[in-house]
């Protein structure tokens, strides 16, 4: 029995600092927030940040990690208990447009963009799937699927370090966008979650926003996260036609929270929850989501996009910039 719980007792004491660390965080964004009266996740990601070298080295990297992963993940499937069918049915078929036809072109324009820069097409799919589906969780799924090259795994670093340092600037610039543009609450909900790379900078500008604007957000980021499956099917037949050999362990094509915030939807719609439960799990995923957030700041490193060069750079802005204006543009088509 001890042989048993000694490599989780060895875990659970690796993580516990990096944990305690973005709570820390997570309980001062929150106290900020309460006494100045703004978005809590914009404080959580800004004292983060703050405390970036945490994560460079040390006891607290495992940890940071982790709740920047996992705890997101959790914060997330949670939010499925503010969500009924409903309320998605209530939406209509403009968002499943708008959702499908963004990422079709977006990832369209990326790989015939990169090949008149320079890269291959393949490059092109990787970023363009980054931006237009759910950031690096997409970008990891899709160079697993992808055929192995020289220049793959850089590739991959660079975008998801990419990727993740745009997703943090929208998180922070589009709600401003939003407001200039006089965007209704669920407007606001359809543009930050069709454009936002991240689930959870998704999250973090949505609820920063309002409860209605952060339901509709997660509803639609959640429609793109989705999208991954033909994605992925698409770049495996890639990797089958080019002959490549399928090797290492692949991620799964839709993510757990995903389907836990589904099943949580499900079992909400049915009205039989209590509120008592329901509050409960709305609580627990407000903190668990500002926890990860901080997390996540502690790990940001913007530096690091300086030693890739400009053309990538060039690629990715371009790429979040189209993705932006598709958005907006069907927005006032479909509307």
């Amino acid at each position: 029995m001890e042989m048993t719980l000694r490599p989780w007792r060895e875990r659970t004491h690796a993580l516990v600092p990096g944990f305690l660390a973005s709570g820390v965080v997570a309980a001062a964004a929150s106290f900020l927030s309460e006494h100045y009266h703004a978005p809590v996740m914009l404080f959580a990601l800004l004292l983060g940040m703050a405390m970036n070298f945490l994560s460079s080295d040390g006891a607290c990297k495992p940890g940071i990690e982790f709740t920047s992963r996992e705890i997101l993940r959790v914060g997330v499937a949670l939010l499925g208990m503010r969500i009924t069918f409903s309320q998605i049915a209530a939406m209509g078929w403009h968002p499943v447009l708008l959702v499908v036809t963004s990422v079709v072109v977006t990832i369209s324009v990326s790989m015939l963009v990169a090949r008149l820069m320079g890269f291959q097409s393949l490059f092109g799919l990787l970023t363009g799937g980054a931006t237009a589906i759910c950031g690096a969780s997409a970008a990891m799924a899709l160079a697993a699927a992808l055929p192995s090259h020289p220049g793959k795994e850089k590739a991959t670093l660079f975008t998801v370090i990419g990727i993740s340092a745009l997703s943090t600037l929208a998180m922070i610039v589009y709600p401003m966008v939003v407001n200039a543009l006089h965007l209704d609450p669920v407007q606001s909900g359809v543009f930050l979650g069709g454009t936002i790379h991240d689930v959870a900078q998704v999250v973090g500008a949505g609820y920063g926003m309002s409860q209605v604007t952060g339901d509709t957000a997660t509803v639609v980021k959640l429609m793109r996260v989705a999208m991954l499956l033909p994605v992925i099917v698409v770049a495996a037949m890639i990797t089958r036609a080019r002959g490549a050999a399928e090797a290492g362990k692949r991620p799964p094509i839709l993510p757990w929270f995903a389907v836990g915030f589904v099943l949580l939807a499900a079992v909400n719609s049915t009205g039989w929850v209590p509120a008592l439960v329901q509050s409960s799990a709305n609580e627990l995923s407000r903190w668990s989501l500002v926890i990860a957030i901080s997390a996540l700041g502690m790990k940001t490193q913007l530096k690091e996009l300086a030693t890739v060069g400009i053309k990538p750079i060039v690629l990715m802005v371009g790429e979040t910039l189209f993705l932006a204006f598709l958005v907006i543009a069907m927005m006032r088509w479909v509307s």
